[in-house]
């Protein structure tokens, strides 16, 4: 893999600065792999050149301040964001209108699982913060959760394959693909989440419409009782 032999040597010479800087351009959509990123940050680290614990507080650091800076931009220029041209490369009127989509149907949860989506992550983002419908402070707490699961596992995956580059590769590769497992998992329970809460809004909306209806009944009984 030559693009993950081409990080390891630039982190070798450079290190946290050079890991916290790859990191950060990948959150703004820059084609480059954040989990390969990542996995050569824990090699480096599983070489001796960095420590672990530190690679992955500097992972962390990384990946939500070029989340956090990304959705700002959305949130500071909103609409007009479109008109940047890094934006509209990003972020096409197709692709704006089914990540609009997207939240209408999943709502905040889309955040934590846009985590997951390397192909999605940015353009999600974007429009969140466009969208002014999410605070600063939730999206932070909902991309470091989803952070804080998936940029460990990666910067381990790296550390203790740093000596078995095969077992590394086939690991990342079942890495990739449990990653979107998981989304698709994520997804699928946050649409049973929404429809569970539709159903459970219809009940009590019809037993509420049930209850004025009797009461109303009732009160045209007693009115006839009266008249009686």
């Amino acid at each position: 893999m030559d693009f993950l032999d081409l990080l390891i040597r630039l982190f070798t010479v450079h290190g946290y600065v050079a890991v916290f800087v790859v990191l950060l351009i990948c959150g703004f959509g820059v084609p480059i792999p954040e989990d390969i990123s990542l996995v050569a940050g824990g090699i480096i680290a599983g070489l001796g050149y960095a420590d672990l614990h530190l690679m992955c507080a500097v992972g962390l650091a990384g990946v939500l301040i070029g989340d956090s800076a990304v959705f700002l931009v959305g949130r500071i220029f909103g609409v007009r964001a479109l008109k940047l041209r890094w934006v509209r490369h990003l972020l096409t009127p197709r692709r704006y209108a089914q990540v609009q989509a997207k939240f209408e149907r999943y709502g905040n949860r889309l955040m934590f699982v846009a985590r997951f989506l390397p192909g999605l992550r940015t353009a999600v983002f974007l429009t969140a913060g466009m969208s002014h419908r999410v605070s600063f402070l939730r999206f932070v707490l909902l991309d470091g959760i989803a952070a804080l699961l998936s940029v460990p596992v990666w910067v381990h995956l790296g550390y203790y394959g740093a000596s078995n580059r095969e077992w590394l590769l086939g690991w990342i590769h079942r890495g990739q693909g449990g990653i979107a497992l998981v989304a698709a998992v994520l997804v699928a329970l946050a649409a049973w989440a929404l429809w569970r809460r539709a159903s459970r809004r219809r009940d009590l909306l019809r037993a509420h419409r049930t209850r004025r209806a009797a009461r109303a009944g009732q009160r045209a009984d007693d009115a006839d009782t009266r008249r009686s």
